[in-house]
């Protein structure tokens, strides 16, 4: 009987223990499910690069005569423990992986990016490698049969900021044009768009095409480089509806609502990701004779002219000559309007066209406001000019936009190649 008196205590003191582990077990589980929901935040995988993606392309290049269209953004990121990345440059890179290098295209600003917008780039030699190195902005804005008689492939790589006036986006249309004409491959390096999660702004018309805007697509248009060279290839946008062979290495772990910091300036006058943000707005500030902030440290994320009221607008700043403007408009000049470098860039998902707007409502001369031609050249169309001076409201402006952004939409969804 002792026996068994001793057996029942043991099995209840061991259903006892259990008990006590399992409300532990629990515990420690709440406690697990807490930590991941609420402490412990999973990093989301860092985007990478085409140019990082050596193992998709370089194959490709082997006993291949090679030309390169980069600039100072052609870069390959290494891993580094510091917050600034560290990088080199994509032809260095080919280089010491035996890659046989020719030559070098170089697109607005220059191989180097410190060349003035507007500025024609001169031919030369690198400086670092000793390539020949082949203006695409003067005289000469695509690659002639000469030119590419001994190259077996080319490769494109250049950081767009998804903006039709922002040029890169022509040079690109016309070496592939040029690469269709002379039966050449064209490699082309994605990178992410920085403004690629919206399609706002007014359309190109063919009677107003020009470098600053060679296809029918929105003022922002929601695409990478590589998405927008798939699209001119198969829309037939080349010249006589010419197809390029295009290859595109795409970016890994991107979309297009991934926030992306350029950490390298495209061009000298985009300095940050606020000027970036702006820029589709504010850049329409080009085809007036308003300063967009070019001879300050804060380009695009301001605006002024002597000729803006005073009495509505009063902040001030005078343009001097800088890095990447030589010769700013209004340079000397007091100029009133708008600091914008405190709104919160978050809220930027379309062309906002309130700014030109009133600027011009509050400009005390307005004859002084637009440069007609490059406005137009621009905004892709003479309405928009037509619309800000007879006071059509933002709203009406904007709605104005509506059905071509969707015709256009319709033939982007074809060529995204990522969500």
């Amino acid at each position: 009987m002792l026996f068994l008196s001793n057996l029942k205590n043991t099995f209840l003191l061991f259903i006892l223990i259990l008990s006590s582990c399992g409300k532990k077990v629990q515990s420690v589980k709440k406690n697990i499910e807490t930590a991941l929901t609420k402490d412990i935040v999973i990093p989301k995988p860092k985007i990478i690069v085409a140019a990082n993606r050596t193992n998709a392309y370089i194959p490709l290049l082997k006993d291949k005569k090679i030309a390169v269209v980069a600039n100072q953004t052609s870069v390959i990121f290494k891993k580094t423990a510091k917050e600034k990345p560290k990088y080199t440059h994509l032809v260095d890179s080919l280089i010491s992986l035996h890659v046989n290098v020719k030559k070098v295209f170089s697109p607005e600003h220059g191989f180097r990016g410190k060349v003035d917008a507007g500025e024609t780039v001169k031919d030369g030699l690198d400086a670092k490698t000793g390539l020949p190195i082949i203006s695409l902005y003067g005289k000469n804005k695509k690659p002639s049969a000469k030119q590419l008689q001994d190259i077996d492939i080319v490769i494109f790589d250049i950081q767009d900021v998804g903006v039709r006036f922002y040029t890169y986006i022509s040079t690109l249309q016309l070496v592939m044009e040029a690469c269709a004409q002379n039966n050449i491959p064209i490699l082309v390096l994605d990178r992410p768009n920085p403004n690629a999660h919206y399609v706002d702004g007014p359309t190109m018309e063919a009677k107003h095409t020009s470098f600053l805007g060679m296809t029918k697509i929105p003022l922002v248009y929601g695409m990478t480089i590589g998405e927008y060279a798939t699209m001119i290839n198969e829309e037939g946008w080349l010249t006589n509806s010419l197809k390029a062979n295009l290859s595109v290495i795409p970016l890994k772990n991107y979309t297009h609502k991934t926030e992306y910091s350029l950490p390298i300036r495209p061009s000298p006058n985009l300095p940050n990701d606020m000027a970036i943000k702006l820029y589709p707005s504010l850049g329409l500030f080009e085809g007036t004779n308003v300063n967009a902030g070019r001879g300050t440290e804060f380009q695009f994320q301001r605006f002024g002219a002597p000729f803006l009221n005073a009495d509505y607008y009063d902040f001030k700043y005078t343009p001097e000559p800088n890095f990447g403007a030589k010769n700013p408009k209004q340079k000397g000049k007091l100029c009133y309007g708008m600091d914008l470098t405190k709104i919160n860039s978050r809220s930027l998902n379309g062309v906002l066209i309130h700014w030109v707007a009133q600027a011009y409502e509050n400009t005390i001369d307005k004859e002084l406001f637009f440069n007609t031609n490059g406005f137009t050249k621009h905004a892709g169309t003479e309405k928009l000019q037509q619309q800000i001076e007879a006071g059509v409201s933002f709203e009406d402006i904007s709605r104005s936009w509506d059905s071509d952004i969707k015709d256009f939409k319709k033939i982007r969804v074809k060529y995204l190649i990522y969500k």
